[in-house]
């Protein structure tokens, strides 16, 4: 499978990555020298420094050959241009990163007239999430499957007893929730019953959202859990603006804090009915001004992660709720476990996962990257062909980094055990580490009999290639 990545950027690193992690092979095209040669030094990919809107460079790479074209350039029409290009010189699948609010009712039809098989927006979809998880009544950081029936939230165990230098098959008293992935100093682990969690590990639960909420509230102090009514938004740009008009649909009062004085006119033009302040939001002064204690949540959501971190911890001092940062590099990921925020959300991760569940098919109902992108919660709906229907888990033995967190059958969830035997129609939550996760998919998409797949790489020594 071949796939070309347009724009070597934070996004276009990610997805090449990804990509060379899942066998493809990548080629990546950016007009910035430095950008190609950081590249070319870090990951194994085909790089070009050229302008891919010079039809002749998509020409000369015969881009009929190609599977997937991923435009992720800074500029959408750029991207859109060479989406459409590409197409019409033969490949089979474009996929364009398009940022502009002015597009976003418009898509559909950009995408239909012009060939582009997927749109994606980073921003907007970034503000999707956060929105998400500001009107659920939990505080800790969560997310769902399964339409709900599954659900997720990470929690830091710091020194807790009940937790810290405990095998995880030891713990007790969590609610029938499943320990499915831990941050230890920004690494992450798929765990077994073994596995042995120390001080200040980060662990994600799976289970139901009424055990979920339970946990949330024995965990966090909070005896009593607050609706989301306010909320106060730190930056008017593209996310803090589609963050306005989500949580306006959601009937929640908007306070948009922002610098610069002719946005903050267009923001008055766009979303009327949210409260546009003009000043400095990293000045805690004007926050306190503000009353900022007496909103429900608080969003850093400008350009520069080192304020989105600095101010979202300002925030959360001050008493509020939720405090939640947005940021776009990687440079902090082995250090978030430890900031006193609520919630991350990286636009990267959240792009990525989006496009990759593109690049998947339709086999995956949802794909979410987490933990630093390192770990992928995938949702599927076991088919009569594949490998795994019929077979029951002790069976399966999965390789080392996936885990099945869930199982809903008849509508109903059921924590797995080693005796579970998926059915066709199932619909399973699974998380797996994202170096094995072509392993996850030879076996949750293939055809033939799992034994005889499992011997035959046994013969050969190379189990550890499935």
């Amino acid at each position: 499978m071949k796939a070309l990545v347009v724009g070597a950027g934070k996004l276009g690193y990610r997805l090449a990555a990804s990509l060379i992690g899942e066998n493809y092979e990548v080629t990546v095209v950016d007009n910035d020298e430095d950008v190609i040669e950081n590249i070319s030094n870090s990951l194994d990919v085909f790089s070009i420094c050229a302008n891919a809107l010079d039809f002749g460079v998509l020409e000369e790479l015969d881009i009929s050959l190609f599977d997937y074209v991923i435009a992720t350039t800074t500029n959408d029409e750029a991207n859109v241009i060479v989406c459409t290009i590409s197409k019409k010189l033969g490949a089979k699948y474009a996929i364009a990163r398009v940022r502009d609010p002015e597009y976003r009712k418009h898509l559909d039809f950009i995408s239909k007239e012009l060939e582009i098989d997927k749109i994606i927006n980073p921003d907007n979809a970034t503000a999707r999430y956060i929105v998400k998880y500001l009107m659920k009544r939990y505080q800790l950081y969560y997310d769902e499957f399964a339409d709900g029936k599954v659900s997720l939230v990470e929690f830091n165990i710091a020194k807790d007893p009940n937790f810290s230098g405990k095998r995880i098959m030891d713990i007790e008293k969590i609610n029938n929730l499943l320990i499915s992935a831990i941050s230890r100093n920004g690494d992450a682990i798929i765990p077994n019953g073994r596995t042995v969690l120390e001080e200040n590990d980060v662990i994600i639960l799976a289970g139901k959202s009424e055990n979920i909420e339970l946990f949330d509230k024995e965990h966090t102090g909070v005896k009593k859990t607050r609706s989301l009514r306010s909320t106060m938004i730190l930056g008017g740009g593209k996310t803090g603006l589609y963050l306005a008009i989500l949580l306006l649909k959601e009937n929640i009062n908007v306070t948009i804090v922002e610098i610069n004085r002719e946005r903050c006119l267009e923001l008055k033009e766009i979303v009327p009915d949210a409260e546009i302040i003009n000043g400095d939001g990293t000045d805690i002064g004007i926050l306190e001004e503000e009353m900022l204690h007496t909103y429900d949540a608080f969003v850093a959501a400008t350009g520069i992660d080192e304020a989105n971190l600095l101010m979202s911890l300002v925030a959360k001092q001050t008493g509020i709720y939720k405090s939640v940062a947005k940021i776009s590099r990687t440079n902090y990921d082995k250090i978030l476990d430890k900031l006193d925020i609520d919630a991350v959300f990286n636009t990267s991760y959240i792009t990525a996962a989006e496009m990759l569940k593109e690049i998947r098919g339709k086999s995956s109902l949802s794909l979410h990257l987490l933990l630093n992108g390192q770990v992928e919660c995938a949702e599927l709906i076991i088919k009569e062909k594949y490998l795994v229907c019929g077979k029951s888990l002790e069976e399966l033995n999965l390789p080392e980094g996936i885990l099945i967190i869930a199982v809903v059958r008849n509508n109903k969830m059921i924590v797995p055990n080693g005796k579970t035997v998926l059915q066709v129609g199932d619909r399973i939550v699974l998380f797996s580490k994202h170096e094995v996760a072509p392993k996850m998919q030879k076996f949750f998409s293939s055809e033939g009999k799992l034994n005889d797949v499992l011997k035959s790489f046994k013969n050969r020594g190379k189990l550890d290639e499935l």
